[in-house]
């Protein structure tokens, strides 16, 4: 499996905004992702240089574009609203536990909590080598696509 296609074909984030590279699982409620943090990623200039750490922000993206991920399965399963994009309207409890550092590999999970269409409320977690680095609650609005 072309695992960019299957990304594209679900979310519009492209590079250099992408942070997932892939997708390990998929259930009905759940899906877990993997995204590599390369060694010469250019944010470790000028975030921590002399002790380069993966910004917290950017790891809670990883988990929101995985959500978005899952919730456009869902739609698509349960034949939902055609045409709409998950948007990221709600983080609540965010917590970041350790460190997370170049070469890394990050391990994310995201299920829904619950859903009423078209919001979506979700709980991701980020993990490296087994332990959990992020444990974030979030919600997300379906909205239709709008032409510019």
């Amino acid at each position: 499996m072309d695992y960019k296609d299957d990304i594209y074909a679900r979310i519009p984030h492209r590079p250099p905004f992408l942070w997932v590279d892939r997708i390990i699982s998929l259930a009905a409620d759940l899906i877990e992702t993997e995204k590599d943090i390369p060694l010469d990623l250019d944010i470790f200039a000028g975030h921590y240089p002399d002790y380069p750490i993966m910004p917290g922000v950017l790891l809670c993206e990883s988990v929101f574009q995985s959500g978005a991920l899952l919730i456009m399965e869902i739609m698509n399963r349960e034949q939902k609203t055609r045409g709409g994009i998950p948007v990221l309207t709600r983080i609540r409890e965010a917590k970041f536990r350790r460190e997370v550092r170049p070469g890394d590999i990050i391990r994310v999970q995201v299920e829904v909590t619950e859903a009423i269409w078209p919001a979506c409320f979700l709980q991701g977690r980020v993990f490296v080598a087994g332990k959990e680095v992020v444990k974030v609650d979030f919600a997300c609005m379906v909205t239709e696509r709008k032409e510019r």
